[in-house]
């Protein structure tokens, strides 16, 4: 993915963003022109979520003595200074190493990042591409150090940074190192640092950065001088070497996924950068740069990053770190009302892609403890209604369902009662108890018969006047009455009912009549090229914008924000209903070199033009596309239509100003 000198001096620039990640939860971040948009924003954040190394600011001495800066910065005041990103020539994001060449006529300067897999730490290189023969030019990188919580600032008004000088370099508030040659003190403040996305966010947008010192080398064509920030107390990696193993690692990883074509390699390092190792066993980030990781989360994304990516090692481990969920349900508040659900799901999921006896074996008494804790009702009050086998959640507990955003006063979109995809999900999970149980050679006749009890209520029980199905049932009377239906049942449209006919074991699969009407109608008020809206814009309450602060947003979130991780289910649906699909994921697929590059932002406005926001890294979303891409080519080649592989993807911007994108949090 390239960008041109235009591309890198405009909008585009100060928007586009780039990741690279250590596989332990810590990461870079950055814009392509090199402003620091976000408070997030830095050269290295620590797995715990801290905020070291905020920038290295390039500064060129030319033979003759003339300066140039290369970084570009935004104050509080609203000046631009300096302004490098206009000596941009290039960015290009290759192999997931980003690159940015600066030319000052002759001379031009190359930088990479990358940081070491497993390590928090994060190297920076410079090379001197080209230079008149025989001259020289000196080089400064001027270390901005912070210590902070990456969702904060720091200011001036706390103490400065303690710093400590040590071998070729320095150490900071005794938490990171950073070392450089030939390192010269400085000890200054940086005041009114602005992040324009916070501000657009509702948030603090001015800190102070504290610049500790230079880091200096004098370089020829061709000579390269690096510079590492590592929070561990190992030995400094060589700087050249980091970058070298990120590229041959990226390689690696295409290789093992067996990529076909440019999007499906962008999305394998994608997924790549949300697999993290935790206490010894595999874990997923929700998303960069502000998400942690959740069961949800990374339950719904499991087909997608390791299945679809031919991690099932990983998986498998993943999968067998989390088989005491039962006993948890039972003991402690997760916090999630369907993310043990979505847990089931993975293991069979991953048992038939794979046809791994074993851990079928294994993990079916964990699955069955998944369904025996909703059957005897969990902490989070969620349990079946021995009316109708369905599951029910308590008013108390009415916000965790995965529309979980919250004012304090309660849930923006409260679903008490009966949701419809929490129990898509729980006819799904007793379908693949059976389908486990037969596997292993065990009776299912009783989960069977318990299966089709459940599957055969959800049809009845959520099939709405409308021809499609209530989002919940048994709810509490909805603010916005609609015609049809008790006055108890929600028949407001949404996508959550995808889930029913999706699922492996949907309760909705022997529905084709009802499934194909609910698929015309989601698509026609719901669907966007980057997800689907999780309101009408015609319902009452719609919001089709999500900017501002952090009310208006949350308001959003639910109430017509569109989510590119639904795309999953809506393909899925379309594919077993034997419509077409083939330009569904074309936006999305073009989105990849928009916002966070060669990745898929979590959600999009409601409103044209769906402008990307939320977290611009999002593991659901990845791995959404993922899942639907895999599941396209099963079906062009069930249906004998299989094309090509795609040649190479050119994804150059050399786009005029766009409007700016917020996040959520």
């Amino acid at each position: 993915m390239t960008f041109g000198p235009h591309a890198c001096a405009t909008a585009a620039g100060f928007e586009a963003e780039w990741l690279v990640t250590d596989g332990l939860g810590g990461y870079a971040t950055g814009t392509v022109a090199g402003l620091r948009t976000r408070r997030y924003h830095g050269l290295l954040v620590t797995p715990d979520r801290r905020l070291a190394l905020a920038g290295l600011d390039p500064v060129l001495t030319l033979p003759g003595g003339t300066t140039v800066r290369l970084a570009v910065h935004e104050w509080a005041s609203g000046a631009l200074n300096p302004a490098g990103h206009h000596h941009l020539e290039q960015f290009e994001l290759a192999d997931g190493v980003p690159r940015w060449r600066w030319r000052i006529g002759e001379f031009v300067l190359e930088r990479e990042v990358a940081m070491v897999h497993g390590r928090n730490a994060v190297a920076v290189t410079h090379r001197l591409v080209s230079a008149p023969p025989g001259a020289t030019v000196d080089l400064a990188l001027t270390a901005l150090c912070t210590w902070r919580d990456a969702d904060a600032e720091r200011d001036r008004t706390s103490a400065s940074p303690e710093v400590v000088i040590v071998d070729e370099g320095i150490e900071v508030e005794g938490a990171y190192r950073v070392h450089g040659p030939g390192f010269r003190p400085i000890g200054e403040w940086y005041l009114g640092a602005y992040a324009r996305e916070e501000a657009a966010r509702g948030l603090n947008a001015v800190e102070d950065l504290w610049a500790a010192g230079a880091f200096t080398a004098t370089l020829a064509a061709g000579e390269s001088a690096g510079v590492v920030a590592c929070s561990d107390d190992l030995p400094a990696p060589d700087a050249r070497l980091t970058v070298d193993n990120a590229r041959r690692r990226a390689r690696k990883l295409l290789r093992a996924a067996g990529s076909r074509d440019a999007v499906d390699k962008a999305l394998v390092l994608a997924a790549d950068q949300f697999i993290v190792t935790r206490d010894g066993a595999p874990d997923v980030i929700a998303g960069y740069p502000w998400f942690g990781s959740y069961l949800r989360d990374t339950m719904t994304a499991y087909e997608g990053l390791f299945l679809h990516t031919g991690r099932h090692a990983e998986g498998r481990r993943l999968l067998r770190a989390n088989a005491g969920l039962g006993e948890r349900m039972r003991s402690h508040e997760l916090g999630d009302a369907d993310g043990p659900l979505w847990y089931v799901h993975a293991v069979e999921r991953h048992v038939a892609h794979t046809d791994d006896a074993e851990l079928a074996a294994e993990l079916l008494p964990a699955v069955e403890n998944v369904v025996a804790a909703y059957t005897k009702g969990t902490r989070d009050g969620v349990g079946v209604d021995p009316a109708d086998g369905l599951l029910v959640i308590d008013a108390d507990h009415s916000g965790l369902t995965w529309m979980n955003a919250r004012f304090p006063r309660g849930p923006v979109t409260p679903r008490d009662g009966k949701p419809v995809e929490l129990n898509a999900l729980w006819a799904n999970a007793l379908g693949a108890v059976c389908a486990l149980r037969e596997r292993c050679g065990r009776d299912a006749s009783v989960v069977q018969a318990r299966r089709d009890a459940v599957r055969a209520q959800v049809v009845k029980r959520f099939r709405a006047p409308d021809g499609w199905l209530f989002d919940v049932v048994d709810a509490r009377p909805a603010p916005y009455p609609k015609g049809g239906g008790s006055e108890h049942d929600d028949p407001v449209l949404r996508p959550n009912q995808l889930l029913a006919f999706s699922l492996p074991y949907a309760p909705g699969a022997d529905e084709p009549h009802l499934r194909e009407h609910v698929l015309r109608a989601v698509g026609a008020t719901l669907l966007t090229p980057l997800g689907l809206r999780t309101l009408a814009p015609a319902e009452f309450g719609y919001h089709g914008s999500h900017r501002g602060g952090v009310i208006p947003r949350d308001t959003a979130y639910h109430q017509g924000t569109a989510w590119v991780w639904l795309l999953g289910p809506y393909v899925d649906a379309r594919c077993a209903a034997g419509l077409p699909v083939d330009t569904t994921l074309a936006a999305v697929e073009a989105h990849l070199g928009e916002c966070g590059l060669g990745s898929v932002s979590e959600i999009a406005e409601g409103d044209a033009p769906h402008r990307a926001t939320g977290a611009p890294f999002s593991a659901r979303s990845v791995a959404a596309v993922l899942h639907a891409r895999a599941v396209i080519r099963q079906n062009r080649k069930l249906q004998g239509a299989e094309p090509a592989p795609a040649g190479k993807m050119k994804m150059a911007r050399e786009a005029g100003p766009r409007k700016r994108r917020n996040a959520l949090r």
